[in-house]
């Protein structure tokens, strides 16, 4: 028998240990991570050039009927019975597609990427990574009003998770990778690596651990690095505005950035509103995609340059040579055709058309507001994007890195922050997390401080703890059991100095009362120190239950460090005392400033 707790083995506890106090876990694994990410940030980046590729492709064939990785607007597209027939194809493929290869491939990818890290282990097939880049090749490419962001999120995190999964890993490291390579995407296509880092903390990592931040920021920066040989350098929509608001003017910002989460709102729950209808309908939802590139192609005859990705589009609102009737043209369109499309179950991004929806918005109020109606929009794009996407942070960075007017952004930032304190008070869910919760998920995106990590073992034990001696007989110890009106599931065994020596528990009785032999026993000759499982006082109150969770015990000892003296008793009602308590600091309100304790004296 070990004199000495502090050396006791914890063999019994499946390799797990005392963490050392620290800001972070993160311990030399990250190193792994960050090789790893260098492979899968050249992976996203080359995945986003092949789709981009794609789309071009099947766009110039079926619009123009020649060959070619050119990127074209469908502004110049001939309205002819063919507009019409050329998306309800477009669906029809896409359908086939979900039917008999994956049904993952519908939708607009940032979902699926969410639900695969939940709920799937961070596991994505091979299937999914092929598929999804050609579904929305020709979604896109075929007319749909999509962007490109989404189904590259999906592939780049298929790459990442598929490149994880050759690997001895765990479900967070392979989530790592997963986002690594859903930011890498992202960043290639737009050249926008903090806002691609950004999207993977408040929307993708659930967490902001060093663990998965560092190798996903170094992925992004890869990415950044390679897009200058595919793709172009410098932002994609360069333009400075200069704009020199006073401080009033930024009320005016927050007000663009309210109708920005009103439009938002409106457009979340029409979406949704129309998913239902379409799942309402009498027929399998494999032909509900060639339903939606109906309304596409009637939507083109309207406005042919609504169809596509509508990069021209963003780009006319920000240099403001698009006249206003055009835009309102645009925006109905283009509304109209995406909510019946994607609710159809097609495949395609969600990020451009929010940038066009809410640039055209804040073009449109831009007109009766001063300065450039361009800024107004830029403002609009940035506000859209983070409060649909409840991503404030990347909404702002996003619109910075696309025009690289960094004079632009405390507006914007007023202007997002508005839009997402419109839409989280109105929507209890965002358009990326309905259709999870749709699927019986429940979805949290709140992060705070885990309590058990910050609370320590000292501060939720009791000290007044009900023990019994080594030198007490068995069967003195089994009639206390008998004859106690309510007694514990089990008792520390203590000796005459109050070391712990171990654990006697009513299973234990029983036991020993069937083996019971001539030689009466005492509790110090039937129990074991090695075995019984123990905390210190500075050990964290996560530990605590780890440890009942690896030894399936709901009451562990306190001792002393350093040496054997039982100090407090824990058990797993005490560790619920702690959640409460977390959640009363959230709930109970109380002044602590009484100001009426002591009124004005009267005066006559």
């Amino acid at each position: 028998m070990s004199t000495n707790n502090t050396h006791r083995p914890h063999d019994f506890l499946a390799g797990l240990s005392r963490r050392e106090a620290g800001d972070f876990t993160t311990d030399r694994r990250v190193m792994a991570l960050i090789g790893m990410s260098l492979v899968v940030g050249t992976g996203g980046a080359f995945a986003a050039w092949l789709l981009v590729s794609l789309i071009s492709l099947v766009t110039n064939i079926v619009w123009f009927g020649r060959v070619s990785t050119v990127a074209v607007s469908l502004a110049s597209a001939p309205r002819t019975l063919w507009m019409v027939v050329i998306p309800i194809l477009g669906g029809l493929i896409i359908g086939l597609m979900a039917r008999f290869g994956s049904e993952k491939i519908r939708g607009h990818g940032i979902p699926e990427a969410i639900e695969a890290i939940l709920i799937g282990g961070s596991r994505m097939s091979p299937k999914v990574a092929v598929l999804k880049p050609v579904s929305s090749a020709i979604s896109i490419g075929t007319g749909g009003p999509f962007g490109a962001e989404g189904p590259i999120i999906m592939t780049g995190g298929a790459i990442g998770s598929l490149f994880a999964q050759c690997f001895h890993m765990s479900a967070a490291e392979r989530k790592t990778l997963l986002v690594a390579g859903a930011a890498a995407g992202m960043t290639a296509i737009f050249g926008s690596p903090i806002a691609a880092i950004m999207l993977a903390v408040e929307l993708l990592l659930f967490e902001w651990k060093p663990r998965s931040f560092i190798p996903v920021a170094i992925a992004a920066c890869v990415s950044v690095c390679w897009r200058p040989y595919l793709f172009e350098a410098g932002p994609l929509f360069p333009h400075v505005f200069n704009m020199n608001l006073p401080w009033w003017g930024l009320l005016l910002c927050a007000g663009v950035g309210v109708l920005a989460g009103l439009q938002s709102g409106i457009l979340t729950t029409l979406l949704y509103k129309i998913e239902d209808l379409f799942e309402a309908l009498p027929i399998h939802w494999m032909w509900c995609p060639a339903i939606g590139g109906l309304f596409i192609g009637l939507g083109g005859l309207i406005e042919p340059r609504a169809l596509g990705v509508g990069y021209d589009i963003i780009a006319g609102l920000l240099d403001s040579n698009i006249p206003a009737k055009v835009v309102l043209t645009i925006l109905l369109v283009k509304a109209a055709i995406w909510l019946v499309a994607l609710s159809s179950g097609t495949s395609g991004g969600v990020l451009a058309p929010l940038l066009i929806f809410g640039g055209a918005l804040g073009y449109l109020v831009g007109l009766f507001l001063p300065g450039d109606a361009g800024f107004w929009a830029l403002l609009g794009m940035a506000a859209m994007m983070g409060g649909t996407m409840r991503a404030p942070l990347t909404g702002t960075f996003f619109a910075v890195e696309l025009t690289g007017d960094i004079s632009a952004l405390l507006p914007l930032l007023a202007a997002t922050v508005a839009a997402y304190a419109v839409t989280v008070l109105l929507l209890r869910r965002s358009i990326l997390t309905e259709k999870i919760a749709r699927r019986g998920q429940h979805i949290t995106r709140e992060y705070g401080i885990d309590p058990f990590e910050s609370a320590r073992a000292r501060d939720i034990m009791i000290t007044s703890v009900d023990s019994v001696n080594t030198s007490m007989p068995v069967s003195q110890f089994v009639e206390h059991l008998m004859t106690t009106p309510r007694p514990h599931r089990a008792y520390p065994v203590l000796d005459e100095f109050g070391a712990l020596k171990g654990i006697a528990s009513r299973a234990d009785a029983l036991r020993w009362q069937q083996g019971a032999t001539d030689v009466e026993p005492t509790l110090g000759d039937v129990v074991s120190d090695v075995s019984v499982p123990f905390v210190h006082p500075e050990d964290t109150v996560g530990y605590v239950a780890d440890l009942m969770l690896a030894t399936d015990t709901g009451r562990i000892p306190v001792v002393e460090s350093g040496g054997q003296k039982l100090v407090g008793l824990i058990s797993r009602k005490d560790l619920l005392r702690l959640r409460h308590k977390a959640q009363a600091n959230e709930t109970e309100r109380q002044p602590y400033l009484n100001l009426r304790k002591h009124p004005a004296p009267h005066r006559a």
